[in-house]
């Protein structure tokens, strides 16, 4: 429930920011008679609806895929749709996201729990960096493992060594409290990202230093598909 309030609050943020684009770009319209500002009023109210319409695709293509059932998955899909609804929130932040994708199979998952572990990531990573930074992203595939990794790494304040063992532990967190944004501080969120990736029979790892920042990995199955009996 908490993910799933932190993907509703982030998604209505968002579409607020869309919204008050067009507003503001239908007023300047108005009030301007050249073509010219009128034209530039058109293309930011043009662009602004495209991207409220994707955003209503993410959020319709979850409630589309709640089939609690585990089915193939376009993972970089997934993290695609998600830094789409923090878009705005990054920029903000002046958080400068890196993303290597590599080419990948699709994975066994159930897409919008998935998306709710990578929500979850970003925003911690987000506020790892306060001051703003860099996030990197890397999908690849482990043919050792025959598992599709997403790494996701930030260059803030790491964590300390003695937490590191209890930081899937529910209710335990190194924050002191929600920030600005209402977001984070319950230690519930990575006890949950845990629980669903072992669900999903995969695996969660993290790997942090003071100073330095933290990369969290997640390892997902790759999908089999089966053809039809011969």
């Amino acid at each position: 429930m908490t993910a799933l309030g932190e993907l509703a609050g982030t998604t209505t943020h968002e579409f607020n920011n869309v919204l008050m684009t067009v507003i503001n770009y239908a007023k300047m319209g108005l009030r301007h008679k050249d073509d010219a500002t009128r034209q530039k009023a058109f293309e930011k109210i043009l662009a602004a609806a495209t991207r409220a319409s994707k955003i209503t695709g993410t959020i319709l293509g979850v409630a589309k895929n709640r089939k609690n059932r585990l089915e193939p998955t376009d993972l970089t899909g997934l993290v695609e749709d998600t830094l789409l609804l923090l878009e705005r929130e990054m920029n903000k932040y002046r958080i400068a996201v890196e993303k290597i994708f590599r080419p990948v199979p699709e994975v066994m998952a159930e897409g919008n729990r998935i998306q709710q572990v990578i929500l979850n990531l970003l925003i911690n990573a987000r506020q790892a960096m306060p001051d703003g930074g860099r996030l990197a992203l890397k999908i690849d595939y482990d043919a050792e493992s025959d598992m599709v990794d997403l790494v996701v790494r930030d260059f803030g304040c790491g964590i300390p060594k003695e937490r590191l063992p209890r930081i899937f532990e529910p209710y335990f967190s190194t924050k002191s409290g929600p920030d600005e944004s209402g977001k984070g501080g319950t230690g519930l969120g990575l006890a949950l990202c845990k629980r669903v990736i072992e669900e999903h029979y995969g695996r969660i790892r993290v790997d942090s230093a003071l100073g330095k920042g933290t990369a969290f990995t997640l390892k997902l199955p790759v999908a089999r598909r089966t053809g039809p009996a011969c």
